[in-house]
């Protein structure tokens, strides 16, 4: 049986290690590149990322990775953004003024909140595990959570979040502090999760082993 084979990005932000290990677990082939040429060549691609938004865009740039990312998404490549990876798709974020995105969702990335919806202080950046419930009660069949259950709790480490412009865009949220924060995001076959699958458990497992799979 012919493993699935899946590309990790390798632009210098991220833990790759624990993103690659996570996918092998769900019996992936993974390579680890920044090269142009493989990333076009691959089925399947994963954008990590750790770290400040405009640093990461401007690496991906340097290195000619965005304008791979815009032809990933013409050709409906599948792709998994975690965590930064996820922030990076949308088209502009507010971490240390404003940078431009991607694109490839609409929408926004602001901070968390540091006080909760009813005005007590509140820590940020959000860490630990956190339930995931679905969003505005659409189902998950035809997206990477097909396997999850609504209650099921990820593992979280961040201090912005994304706001989809569409809704339709918006798969799975999370509470914290009353405030409904973007868990998953998608767009044909883009997905992004602001938490970690690879550090998720089983919960994360069943989202890469699908990701392998489609």
């Amino acid at each position: 049986m012919n493993k699935p084979k899946v590309t990790v990005i390798d632009y210098g932000v991220g833990n790759l290690l624990s993103v690659k290990r996570g996918l092998e677990k769900c019996g992936a082939k993974v390579i680890l590149t920044s090269d142009p040429k493989i990333i076009l060549d691959s089925s399947r691609v994963v954008l990590p990322g750790v770290g400040a938004f405009s640093n990461a865009i401007t690496t991906l740039k340097s290195l000619g990775l965005v304008e791979v990312l815009y032809e990933l998404a013409k050709r409906k490549t599948p792709l998994l953004g975690i965590c930064l990876g996820m922030q990076l798709l949308l088209e502009e974020s507010q971490e240390f003024g404003l940078s431009e995105g991607l694109g490839l969702i609409p929408g926004l990335v602001i901070a968390v909140p540091n006080q909760t919806i009813s005005g007590e202080k509140q820590k940020i950046p959000h860490i630990g595990w956190s339930p995931i419930e679905n969003s505005h009660n659409k189902g998950w069949e035809n997206t990477l959570l097909k396997d999850n259950k609504v209650g099921d709790s990820a593992y979280f480490i961040h201090s912005f979040m994304a706001v989809p412009s569409n809704p339709d865009n918006l798969i799975a949220e999370c509470n914290y502090g009353g405030i409904r924060i973007a868990a998953v995001i998608g767009k044909d076959q883009i997905t992004g999760c602001q938490f970690h699958p690879e550090k998720s458990g089983e919960v994360g497992l069943k989202i890469l082993r699908n990701f392998c799979a489609d």
